[in-house]
């Protein structure tokens, strides 16, 4: 999008908040992992918080997300607690899942978080399933699916566009195009254009900055509306990128990616810095405004964190309930 940014401060605030709370949440998910408090891996949405809250601020309560392996963000984006979803990570019975789902599988159902999925691409089919489910409803709910560019890969993706474009299902799927599929740069796996894949089934596609959630949010809104006319599927490509490796244990990335790369989208293209320098340069706030923000969202991070440790684990006389056979 080229259009002049028309900018709503309290909703730019809101926006700096999430993204905040985000990066604040991944921040205290790794030092969980490193210090033995968290079991299995967790796969850090750190650098990418610009999609997740864009896309979720242009979507209402009702409307569906399905999410991925690294799902964090869009989970708090949608309107779970950081309470909970600490508690889902260390495996206690507070949590989402109570405990059972862990990082990869996180699912709330009552703000339309139909859940992560650790097959990729894995939430298409749920993600369709559920803008057919909206359009025979006649409920005027969206669904979103979020999935990486590495599952342009999986041929689920391609079934379910075709079917969404054939029926002129009201789902936005959204392509987090952060370069790496696990190790590999995207361009060793992928021919030719991102969105020539869903430009291919007649979808309507869209590329933009994931980096500025302000861009985000406007491309989002005018997709949602179109889908909420009825005028079908759309593909979103945001270009982002991820500052920690795949998972929490890949630590040692100079085998596929340099610590100079990592270094300048840090400095230059950070979602939160070109947020926090807009509304500045513009006067639209200062930074005693932002610095209380973060402060706020410190605290709500570490009460979370104290809550989930001190939550007790499930009993183990349940560990055969609400499990799938």
């Amino acid at each position: 999008m080229k259009n002049k940014i028309d900018i709503d401060v309290e909703q730019s605030l809101h926006m700096y908040q999430q993204m905040a709370k985000i990066r604040a949440f991944e921040e205290q998910v790794n030092e969980l992992y490193k210090s033995a408090k968290m079991p299995g891996l967790a796969h850090l949405y750190s650098g990418e918080e610009a999609v997740a809250v864009g896309v979720c601020e242009a979507l209402q309560k009702s409307d569906y997300i399905t999410s991925t392996h690294r799902g964090h963000g869009h989970c708090l984006a949608k309107g779970a607690s950081v309470d909970r979803m600490f508690a889902e990570l260390l495996g206690k019975e507070a949590g989402y899942c109570k405990g059972k789902g862990g990082s990869m599988h996180i699912a709330d159902p009552d703000s339309g978080n139909l859940g992560a999925n650790a097959i990729v691409g894995g939430s298409a089919g749920i993600a369709t399933g559920a803008a057919f489910s909206a359009k025979m409803r006649k409920s005027n709910q969206v669904a979103v699916c979020f999935f990486g560019e590495g599952a342009l890969g999986q041929g689920l993706l391609y079934e379910v566009m075709n079917m969404a474009s054939l029926w002129k299902l009201p789902v936005i799927y959204v392509c987090e195009n952060n370069l790496y599929n696990e190790y590999t740069h995207h361009s060793e796996t992928t021919a030719g254009e991102l969105v020539a894949r869903a430009q291919a089934f007649g979808i309507h596609t869209e590329i933009v900055d994931g980096q500025d959630v302000h861009l985000v949010y406007a491309t989002t809104q005018k997709l949602v509306e179109r889908a909420r006319r009825g005028e079908g599927p759309a593909f979103l490509q945001c270009n982002t990128y991820r500052y920690y490796g795949h998972h929490v244990g890949d630590i040692n990335r100079v085998y596929y990616r340099s610590k100079e790369e990592e270094e300048e989208w840090k400095a230059k293209r950070d979602p939160l810095k070109t947020l926090a320098d807009r509304l500045v340069a513009g006067k639209l706030t200062d930074q005693t405004v932002l610095d209380r923000i973060e402060s706020d969202v410190q605290t709500e991070i570490e009460s979370g964190v104290a809550f989930a440790l001190n939550a007790p684990f499930p009993d183990v006389r349940e560990v055969d309930e609400d499990v799938y056979a």
